[in-house]
């Protein structure tokens, strides 16, 4: 199915792009969330006539993850969990912690914005995770998990 690009999508295309896409993909994922439109003669034009308002969008987008790189640059995060006597902990620090230490700093980020690649921090110590606020901007953040008291 041929779609047109509403938005920057990671690993397909940037706004504009008219790409092949399979059909689930599409109708299940990309449409939906406002991504995509099928890629018509009519969708087409009313796209080039919307085009630059929607440039300006993606702009004030990238401004705004920008503004939120700048918080989150150099910041380091500590949470507290329980912990045995090896450093093991009793359960694990998820990306929805991280998201509410954040919040509880005063900078707001959605949970599928973390990047934990090898799952849930499981042990205490110093770990340095991605946060993706934009398809085209990523900053790193240190989050300290210690042993409760």
């Amino acid at each position: 199915m041929q779609v047109i690009l509403m938005d920057k999508v990671a690993n397909l295309g940037n706004l504009g792009d008219v790409v092949k896409v399979k059909e689930g993909y599409a109708r299940n994922y990309l449409i939906p969330k406002g991504l995509a439109k099928r890629a018509t003669a009519e969708n087409l034009k009313a796209f080039e006539a919307r085009r630059a308002e929607l440039e300006r969008i993606a702009a004030e987008k990238l401004a705004s993850a920008q503004a939120k790189a700048a918080q989150l640059e150099g910041l380091k995060v500590e949470i507290a969990r329980k912990a045995g006597v090896d450093g093991r902990l009793f359960g694990s620090v998820t990306a929805a912690d991280i998201v509410e230490a954040l919040a509880a700093q005063g900078i707001e980020i959605g949970k599928a914005n973390v990047r934990m690649p090898y799952g849930p921090l499981k042990a205490v110590g110093e770990y340095t995770l991605e946060i993706a606020l934009h398809p085209d901007l990523t900053t790193q953040v240190t989050i300290a998990v210690v042993a409760e008291q």
